[in-house]
C-alpha cells in the first residue's frame, strides 16, 4: 500500500473544500462518504439486505436508499445501528483498500469523517485534521443543510470532540476563515507529503 494521508474533521469543517484543493494538485482522493454511498447503490446486495432487515420502505421509488428514514431507525435503535455497521463496514473497508491500491499519485488522500470515532487513524501514515470552532460548524451546517440549530448541535454531540481529533493529528489546517485562505496551507502540506512519500518508497527498496 502506498503512502496514505488521512483527512478528517467534524461536520461543517470544510473537509470537501480541502480535499478538492489537494485533488487540484493531482492527488488521488479516496472519500469514505462516497464509498459508503457506492456500496448501497440501487440493486446492490447491501441495499437488498437493508430492505430485508428494515422493510421495503427503506427503498425509495427510484430504487435508492431512503437515507433519512434509515438514519431515524438507527438513531433510535443501537441494535439496528450495530447490525448496519456489521453489514457495511467490511464492504466499505474492502472498496477503500481497492481504491487506495489503484491510486497512481505519489500519495493518497483518504477522507474519513469518522476516523477518530472508528479508531482508523493507525491505518494512515499521517493524519491531517481540519479544525474549526464549534460555532462555525453549527452555522455552516445550518446554512448548508437547512436544519435547526438544535439539530446541528445534536450532530456535533454525536461526533468526536475537537480535542479528540486534535490529539491524533500530525498536521492541522485552521479553516475558520474564508475558503481561499487554505490554499497556502494545502500547498505547503502537499510539498511535505510528496517528500514523505518519496522517502517511504526509497526505504522500501532493498
Amino acid at each position: 500500500m502506498g503512502y496514505t494521508v488521512a483527512l478528517t474533521g467534524g461536520i461543517g469543517s470544510g473537509k470537501s473544500t480541502v480535499a478538492d484543493a489537494f485533488a487540484a494538485l493531482g492527488v488521488d482522493v479516496v472519500d469514505a462518504d462516497i464509498i459508503a454511498r457506492q456500496v448501497v447503490e440501487p440493486g446492490s446486495p447491501a441495499l437488498r439486505a437493508i430492505a430485508r432487515h428494515f422493510g421495503t420502505e427503506m427503498i425509495l421509488a427510484d430504487g435508492s436508499l431512503n437515507r433519512r428514514l434509515l438514519r431515524e431507525r438507527i438513531f433510535a435503535s443501537p441494535a439496528d445501528k450495530t447490525w448496519l455497521n456489521g453489514l457495511l463496514h467490511p464492504l466499505i473497508h474492502q472498496l477503500t483498500q481497492q481504491q487506495i491500491a489503484q491510486a497512481s499519485s505519489p500519495y493518497v488522500l483518504w477522507v474519513v469523517p469518522l476516523l477518530v470515532e472508528n479508531q482508523l487513524y493507525h491505518k494512515a501514515d499521517r493524519v491531517l485534521v481540519i479544525d474549526v470552532s464549534e460555532e462555525t460548524q453549527i452555522s455552516r451546517t445550518m446554512q448548508r443543510d437547512g436544519v435547526s440549530r438544535e439539530h446541528a448541535e445534536n450532530i456535533l454531540a454525536a461526533q468526536a470532540t475537537r480535542e479528540a481529533r486534535l490529539a491524533v493529528a500530525d498536521d492541522v489546517i485552521d479553516n475558520n476563515g474564508a475558503p481561499d485562505a487554505i490554499a497556502s496551507d494545502v500547498a505547503r502540506l502537499h510539498a511535505a507529503y510528496l517528500k514523505n512519500a518519496l522517502q517511504a518508497v526509497s526505504q522500501e527498496k532493498p
